[in-house]
């Protein structure tokens, strides 16, 4: 690659020697040298540029936004693709039952049975409903806890059995559910047997974290042209969500390493100018922090494993801070960019001027430190941070 330096070295000597040998003044053309090799110093462009985006990453920081190099918040302000993982990013991470249909019992019966089916388990389903019971499970009640892979849980509660799971463990003990209230709320549901006979199912699902779809909006107004989800959830609670919250793309059912497949499709199927920003939280989402263009973990709640994984850190886990981001890294590079027109337009007026002796030794320290000291404090524009 040509340096920058040595070619104007070689102009600058040109214009000092090659005029001369035609037209004779030697000192007249060695001074348009002298204010060539002035005006052509490239300090303006040198110092503006790398100070601009450490102006974005301070103001950044200041809103509690850790970019990590000034080549994420380049790449951060050209992102057209958002992904997101669902738990822990989009909702709270956090079970809550939303719905009991009771079938012959009182659903704080209900939600007694299947409390003490769950008793033993530190499954994040299980603690959802044993915060929804509201009395204390009696140890000395329970017998024959056992759980049933891909099913559910077997106890045995005061010499009764207790059922606890999906609907593959009542089908397979052959128990009917004919003429039963179905559940109205999307969610992960639960059914409850107890001797053989159908007691009722639970609905558990995860809320959705406030001021999330205000986010996914305020994203799409920065220029966001598809906001995909990916989730190991199932298809009916992914887009229950999604229509929820406006997103336009859904990837459900999917294991940690679908979604790394998922986001290289996807970095495949963009265009060239642009990137693809991914938000996750979690240790299974720390591959796909790396792979895409710009990884975002949450800082609070997230794992080690995204947040050292990731190219930028929300500090108190806001989605609605990677809008300001992007506004901030679309702030930052308009700054560079008027930077450099401004210093290129002002050189080259200066050059061609004093190549033809229209302009002064003045006017070429203008071009050099007043270009300069004016784009420097252009460049510090970008510290200011507007939250709205």
């Amino acid at each position: 690659e040509t340096d920058y330096t040595p070619i104007v070295c070689f102009l600058a000597l040109a214009v000092a020697i090659i005029p001369p040998i035609f037209v004779g003044e030697f000192g007249k053309w060695f001074h348009r040298a002298l204010i060539f090799l002035v005006v052509s110093c490239p300090c303006a462009l040198v110092i503006s540029i790398p100070l601009s985006f450490f102006s974005g990453i301070g103001g950044a920081s200041k809103a509690g936004i850790l970019v990590k190099g000034s080549n994420y918040l380049e790449l951060l302000g050209k992102a057209k693709i958002a992904v997101f993982d669902k738990t822990g990013t989009l909702t709270k991470g956090v079970f809550k039952v939303v719905e009991t249909c009771a079938d012959g019992i009182s659903e704080d019966d209900l939600l007694e049975l299947a409390a003490y089916g769950e008793y033993y388990s530190n499954h994040p389903i299980a603690a959802s409903i044993k915060a929804a019971y509201k009395g204390t499970v009696q140890i000395d009640h329970l017998d024959g806890y056992e759980e049933i892979s891909g099913m559910g849980i077997k106890v045995l509660k005061d010499g009764k059995e207790v059922l606890v799971g999906n609907k593959k463990l009542l089908d397979s003990r052959k128990i009917s559910m004919a003429g039963a209230k179905q559940p109205s709320k999307v969610g992960t549901v639960l059914f409850v047997a107890e001797n053989g006979a159908y007691k009722g199912c639970i609905t558990i699902a995860d809320e959705i974290k406030d001021g999330v779809k205000d986010a996914i909006a305020s994203i799409k107004k920065c220029g966001i042209d598809n906001v995909v989800m990916l989730t190991g959830d199932k298809k009916e609670v992914a887009d229950s969500v999604a229509k929820e919250l406006g997103i336009d793309t859904v990837c459900a059912e999917l294991m940690p390493g679908d979604k790394v497949d998922k986001v290289e499709q996807l970095l495949r199927e963009k265009d060239e100018d642009s990137t693809l920003i991914f938000t996750g939280d979690g240790i299974n989402d720390a591959p796909v922090l790396m792979r895409a263009d710009v990884g975002i973990a949450m800082g609070a709640m997230g794992s080690d494993a995204a947040i050292e994984a990731a190219d930028v850190v929300l500090m108190d886990d806001d989605p609605a801070k990677i809008a300001l981001a992007m506004r901030i890294a679309r702030r930052t590079l308009r700054i560079v960019y008027q930077n450099i027109v401004f210093a290129l337009a002002i050189k080259f007026a200066c050059l061609v001027l004093g190549a033809l002796g229209l302009a002064h030794i003045g006017a070429a320290v203008f071009a050099d430190v007043g270009v300069s000291v004016i784009a420097i404090l252009n460049s510090t524009r970008a510290m200011r941070t507007k939250v709205k």
